[in-house]
């Protein structure tokens, strides 16, 4: 059992000892955290939050207790019920909130839950600000209101919608278009708020949906984070439907992931690369996604004269960068999708709008010519099991050492840019775990370099 404090949220696993793990105990003593924290940084009598949740078990439980908590701090909720991470981030600037709470564990298994913490633009808090929770929370720094000073709660339901109304608002999403095409597409929902919001926004394209796992009842028919091995029945049911593609969404729908007309994963990476083609193609501008995530957007970024740029692993670094750069299209390799002409955040929504319009736009009948026009890179993504024996900065260091020869950044983890290929470690923040992330030309030498890669670990880990 885990609990894992980062300058993001708190995120662990339901049950235990306090300190130990999620436990409600915990809940409220970092709700309370961020609270206090907000009333410092917003220096406003008045203070809202917007809070949003996806649909695990646990869910309604962690909602509660952090929904009064927050109320017992005197500050006022705007509880959006069953949402998405995007959804709330939209939904805190249109509010006018002071900041916002997603309480989901993201990718993780159905007995991890989280509270994603967000700025008064619907933004993921910077390290300064992270850091600060995280010593309140140490401290126990908590003054509560008393009886005639408690907060209130705002029940407002409308948000999915709204979010759908937003995204068919932009003005490279074509919603009539997408409707001649007379696309059948897949859904895998993973039985979370994504089960509800992703048809519905297809269904408003005028798509054909075939639902798989959408019943949002938090039981997660497989590993919920969308890659190849846990997606075995959407490939063979976008075969058997005879679709033009699937969509697969993580339970919090900031991921998302493709499945080829062929039954092919389209590949998490070129999510990315699809929408950004797309959008560089009609305005021209510079892109940023990070360390770990392929090096055909860059491919595709130089194709259409504008500069890529990649920054440390994290949505605020890949927002903070994309600010710098002014780029017109951003993201994470994870099928994260960062489009500022919506908001700074990671969405799903938008990605499948803008890969619609794409597809309509364009005449293209098949994703899986699509996905063979663009460069061939091909990625393994491994990790190896931390124990509090493991000393990962050493690991990281002896890594280093060892290509010192090579083209070396150590500006998050150690990445090691070879002539063809290259390998990226780091620690986690979300798991007690290292990643290893290679790619290469072909998918063997990729798997190859992270075999590699993890034996020369385990000699320098002595595991």
């Amino acid at each position: 059992m885990t609990l894992i404090k980062s300058i993001s949220g708190i995120r662990g696993t339901i049950g235990g000892k306090t300190g130990d793990n999620l436990t409600p105990v915990d809940a409220v003593k970092f709700a309370s955290a961020y609270g206090t924290w907000l009333k410092q940084h917003s220096g406003k009598e008045n203070i809202t939050v917007v809070i949003g949740r996806d649909a695990r078990i646990s869910g309604p439980m962690i909602h509660n207790l952090v929904m009064n908590t927050l109320v017992g701090l005197g500050i006022n909720v705007i509880d959006l019920g069953l949402s998405t991470t995007p959804t709330v981030e939209v939904a805190v600037p249109l509010e006018k909130a002071d900041g916002g709470i997603i309480l989901t564990a993201s990718h993780n298994p159905k007995q991890w839950n989280a509270l994603k913490l967000l700025n008064e633009r619907g933004e993921f808090l910077n390290g300064a600000d992270g850091a600060k929770i995280l010593e309140i929370a140490e401290a126990e720094a908590f003054d509560f209101s008393d009886v005639d000073s408690l907060g209130q709660v705002t029940q407002n339901d409308a948000y999915m919608d709204i979010h759908i109304d937003e995204v068919l608002d932009l003005p490279l999403v074509d919603a009539e278009l997408v409707k001649k095409a007379g696309f059948k597409v897949v859904v895998d929902g993973v039985n979370s708020s994504g089960g509800i919001i992703i048809p519905r926004l297809l269904e408003q394209m005028g798509v054909e949906v075939v639902e798989l796992y959408c019943e949002p009842n938090g039981h997660f028919p497989h590993n919920p984070e969308p890659l190849k091995e846990h997606l075995t029945d959407i490939c063979d049911l976008v075969v058997k439907e005879k679709a033009d593609f699937g969509i697969v969404v993580d339970p919090d729908v900031d991921r998302l992931a493709f499945i080829s007309n062929d039954g092919e994963m389209f590949g998490e990476e070129y999510t990315l690369v699809a929408c950004a083609d797309y959008v560089l193609s009609k305005t021209p501008g510079n892109t940023v996604s990070n360390m770990s995530s392929s090096r055909a957007l860059r491919d595709i970024t130089e194709k259409h004269n504008g500069k890529y740029e990649a920054s440390a692993v994290g949505e605020v670094n890949v927002v903070e960068l994309m600010k710098k750069n002014n780029a017109i299209i951003g993201g994470e390799g994870n099928g994260g999708i960062i489009y500022p002409e919506s908001h700074y955040g990671r969405d799903s929504l938008v990605g499948v709008a803008l890969f619609l319009t794409y597809l309509a736009e364009n005449n293209i009948t098949s994703v899986a010519d699509l996905r063979a026009s663009y460069p061939q890179y091909y990625m393994s993504k491994n990790k190896i099991e931390l124990t509090p024996q493991i000393d990962v900065d050493a690991i990281l260091k002896g890594m280093e050492v060892k290509y010192t020869n090579e083209e070396v950044s150590t500006v998050d983890g150690v990445k090691i840019d070879f002539a063809e290929e290259w390998v990226h470690l780091r620690k986690s923040n979300t798991e007690p775990i290292i990643r290893i992330y290679t790619e290469a030309q072909t998918q063997q030498k990729a798997d190859v370099l992270a075999e590699r890669i993890i034996k020369e670990i385990k000699v320098i880990a002595g595991i």
